[in-house]
């Protein structure tokens, strides 16, 4: 399988770009806009078509790069299922798996940071039959957990979404084996956490056993610490949010 974790250091974004090459099947998983030309180049340079184009959520500190994307590839968007975005995509529900040759990609539901949120565990069929590494999105990042505030909204409050999050990990991604490799949406630098190591890179043994956000015994005391001292919003939120959602480019601030 190939693999690349590409960074985004204005700002602090990592997306992926992997897929089965003797099959000829590679996705993007969180593209950022700003590096769409790279997605192309690499894969170009495989000789391998983008045939699926993947968003952990919609994004609210960037602009995503999956329109584009999909419309200089023809891949097949997949958001998550009540994702309640205005474009043509695939809803991913819950345990879903996509096929990619000999790469498969599993949903994994780890709502908190947003209403519809997935993880993907990955699985190269070439290597085992079992999972080689988790992307996380925003619900686990590498020291902390993402914030619950940017998408509550009307009947979610915050103290809910966290509340969801809370659940997500120790329910979801806490169950999962230790030795998976674990590949986050964000990194230092992020709004969308605090703390955030400046390695991209961790495992799901290493978080559970140092990351600050997973050292709570209780939901209670878990909301408590995730809603003290938020990090200001990213700029623009809302029409990044929006720009997501219309599948559109954010216009220019005046």
């Amino acid at each position: 399988m190939y693999f690349r974790q590409l960074l985004n250091d204005d700002t602090a974004c990592a997306s992926y770009l992997f897929g089965c090459k003797s099959k000829q099947a590679f996705a993007v998983v969180d593209p950022h806009v700003d590096l769409v030309d790279r997605y192309l180049e690499l894969a170009a340079r495989e000789g391998m078509p983008i045939v699926a184009v993947f968003e952990t959520h919609v994004q609210a500190d960037h602009v995503s790069g999956l329109p584009e994307l999909v419309e200089r590839t023809d891949a097949t968007a997949y958001l998550p299922d009540g994702a309640d975005v205005e474009f043509s995509h695939h809803p991913l529900a819950d345990s879903e798996v996509v096929v990619l040759g000999n790469t498969e990609v599993r949903a994994v539901a780890t709502p908190g940071h947003a209403l519809a949120h997935h993880a993907y565990v990955v699985t190269d069929r070439t290597r085992g039959d079992e999972p080689w590494f988790v992307l996380t999105g925003d619900a686990l990042l590498v020291g902390d957990a993402g914030r619950p505030d940017l998408h509550a909204h009307g009947e979610h409050t915050v103290e809910e979404m966290a509340g969801a999050l809370y659940r997500s990990l120790t329910e979801r991604l806490m169950t999962l084996p230790d030795h998976l490799a674990l590949y986050p949406a964000h990194y230092s630098g992020s709004v969308c956490g605090r703390g955030l190591s400046g390695n991209p890179i961790s495992t799901v043994g290493f978080e559970r056993r140092h990351n600050q956000a997973l050292r709570f015994d209780s939901e209670e005391a878990f909301v408590a610490a995730l809603l003290d001292e938020i990090p200001p919003a990213p700029e623009r939120q809302a029409e990044i949010v929006a720009a997501n959602r219309a599948g559109r480019p954010l216009s220019p601030s005046r």
